[in-house]
């Protein structure tokens, strides 16, 4: 029986569980495309006892072939050569390093050696094909075609047939054919995982769904696979379909032949998954092992985050972080959410005075925005903190921050950014052109809020604060009437607007009385209570 039939009985059996360490993993990653993974997987699993070396050195040498090392492919493909002298696949590859080097005839030595060793193997004739490919499609077109033809004539439906017809397509832009040829593959051995792991990544843009399901085909018929359970992991986490993404995942980080790097990503998947105690856990575990692992830092805090029972433990946590970030920023990077959470932290430590507490918040957020400009959150999350801090000024700076870098910033945006300039103005009373700037500033966002949002009473009443701030009451009464007249035609119900209103009819009615105006500024007076009765 040749090697590839061997490989696929091998993928499919029982005997391919959590416990065997081969070449196997690395093969299937290289006929998936993805070298680097092949590449460790197959160093890592090399002198394992089960693991076939003659194999493992060809594949390596391939590897070593696409990193432009020919020396260190022909050393890889002749240890190979000696370690199985019968197996054909070491001497295609040294024939691809003659091609590559300009003597074809050298070349075809090596490969009718090959030939030789694996004359009922149309693999051989197919990696052939690929090596003559892989050098020049066009010049060697006639050789490639000789190859195909022979590979029919041994085994018409071995997979690596369709695979190569496939990837060859694909590379032409023909994607529906491509699929067909990797369709054609799995018709006709559903155990060629390079066939599936292909045909889902043709879908992975255009149909998504058709990509998981191929996956999913594969996992069922060799659910032990790294490659399957990586890869629909991925695809759902591509479909924001964190949950199912956690669940592969969660398979995935226990097979031997994982990535380390991955296990990191378990633990943020269990986060976007919203399984916050388990990520939290995983997490942890992974600390417990390599307690410099920031990564794993980032995910035990943000799942952390979100457990309430975890409120007394997350400022240490949030600390630690972000110290561990400050000793090297290029080193330890954070995302956007790692700022947010350690600045919400900072802000709430009672260990220090309140403003301390604030304005160590409000230097995280500046150091996230130190490395990102443009992140809106950052800026809104700032505004607040001035709020908290009583700096309307800078409130106000902050939240223009958040407008510029925020995509068509919506009426609620214009009303908070109106109100912070306005409260910035009032504080700044004591400056009149500064407080001048500030109000016109806030006035400008009223009428970019009343174009988006027209009817609504409280940019009328916003320009009627400022006026009545500025000390020009009959304007200011004037727009407060314009405000009323609005907020009396609004439908729906209003007792959520009751602050507003009852400062806009008291102040008035309070207006009229004082013009002697008894009788008017009364009846505004009691019809505040009419329509917000109780309040």
């Amino acid at each position: 029986m040749n090697y590839k039939s061997l490989l696929s009985l091998a993928l499919a059996s029982v005997a391919f569980t959590i416990s065997a360490q081969t070449h196997l993993e690395g093969v299937e990653y290289y006929e998936a495309g993805q070298l680097d993974n092949a590449k460790e997987l197959l160093t890592r699993n090399h002198d394992n006892s089960a693991t076939d070396k003659a194999v493992s050195y060809y594949y390596q040498g391939m590897i070593a072939l696409d990193d432009n090392q020919p020396a260190k492919a022909a050393e890889l493909f002749n240890k190979g050569a000696l370690a199985n002298p019968e197996y054909a696949y070491n001497y295609i590859g040294l024939g691809l390093i003659d091609l590559k080097s300009g003597t074809p005839k050298v070349a075809e030595a090596n490969f009718k050696k090959a030939e030789s060793l694996g004359k009922k193997d149309a693999g051989v004739q197919i990696a052939i094909a690929r090596a003559y490919d892989a050098v020049d499609p066009s010049l060697y077109e006639k050789e490639i075609t000789k190859r195909l033809e022979k590979a029919r004539k041994i085994n018409i439906k071995d997979p690596d047939i369709y695979i190569f017809e496939g990837d060859v397509k694909a590379r032409n832009k023909d994607y529906g054919g491509a699929g067909a040829s990797y369709e054609m593959a799995t018709s006709y051995d559903k155990n060629a995982t390079a066939a599936y792991f292909k045909y889902a990544n043709l879908f992975s843009q255009v149909n998504p769904e058709y990509g998981i399901n191929m996956l999913k085909k594969l996992l069922q018929l060799n659910p032990n696979s790294a490659l399957g359970q990586r890869s629909l992991a991925n695809a759902y986490y591509d479909q924001s379909m964190f949950k199912e993404a956690a669940e592969e995942y969660g398979k995935y980080v226990k097979n031997p032949n994982h990535f380390k790097q991955d296990e990191d990503r378990y633990a943020f998947l269990l986060f976007y998954g919203q399984d916050y105690q388990a990520g939290y856990d995983y997490a942890t575990q992974l600390l417990k092992s390599n307690p410099d692992n920031f990564s794993a830092m980032r995910y035990q805090f943000m799942n952390a985050a979100q457990i309430p029972a975890m409120a007394d433990k997350l400022l240490p946590m949030a600390q630690a972080l972000y110290n561990k970030h400050l000793s090297d920023q290029k080193k330890y990077t954070m995302a956007p959410i790692d700022y947010i959470l350690i600045a919400e932290e900072m802000q709430k430590d009672n260990s220090i005075e309140k403003s301390q507490a604030v304005d160590n918040a409000i230097a995280v957020l500046n150091d996230g925005l130190k490395n990102m400009p443009d992140n809106a959150s950052f800026y809104k999350q700032l505004s607040m903190l001035y709020v908290d801090k009583n700096d309307m000024p800078g409130a106000c700076k902050a939240f223009d921050g958040y407008l510029q870098n925020t995509k068509n910033p919506g009426y609620n945006d214009m009303i908070q950014a109106a109100v912070f300039a306005f409260y910035a103005g009032v504080q700044t009373k004591n400056d009149p052109a500064e407080s001048a700037k500030f109000y016109d500033l806030a006035s400008k966002f009223t009428d970019k809020a009343a174009e988006l949002y027209p009817g609504m009473y409280r940019p009328a009443k916003i320009k009627g604060d400022i006026d009545l701030q500025k000390g020009n009451d009959a304007a200011g009464v004037d727009y407060y009437l314009q405000s009323i007249d609005q907020l009396e035609k609004m439908d729906g119900d209003k007792s959520r607007y009751a602050s507003d209103a009852k400062t806009m009819y008291y102040t008035v009615g309070k207006h009229f009385i004082d013009k002697g105006d008894n009788a008017r500024g009364q009846s505004y007076i009691d019809k505040f209570g009419q329509l917000f009765p109780g309040k």
